[in-house]
């Protein structure tokens, strides 16, 4: 099944969350999207695993990556 219409096919979580942090720091994605593993001791391999096992919080970066692209913040 081809995925033409989702602008997140072919991107990992992982490239997802880095260029979160690349363009806003952890402060402000933390302030932004207001999940425990960005706010506490923060870093990329443990919001991985906390958002590999909480889908909402999932699409909630998700959203908030979405919306950093459409708005010019994070290149996709």
């Amino acid at each position: 099944m081809e995925q033409k219409n989702n602008p997140l096919h072919g991107i990992t979580l992982e490239q997802i969350v880095t260029r979160l942090v690349e363009a806003y720091g952890w402060d402000i994605l933390a302030f932004e999207v207001p999940i425990n593993c960005f706010k506490s001791n923060p870093s990329i391999n443990s919001s991985l695993k906390f958002l590999r096992k909480t889908p909402w919080a999932r699409e909630k970066v998700e959203s908030f990556y979405l919306y950093s692209v459409r708005k010019g913040r994070v290149v996709q």
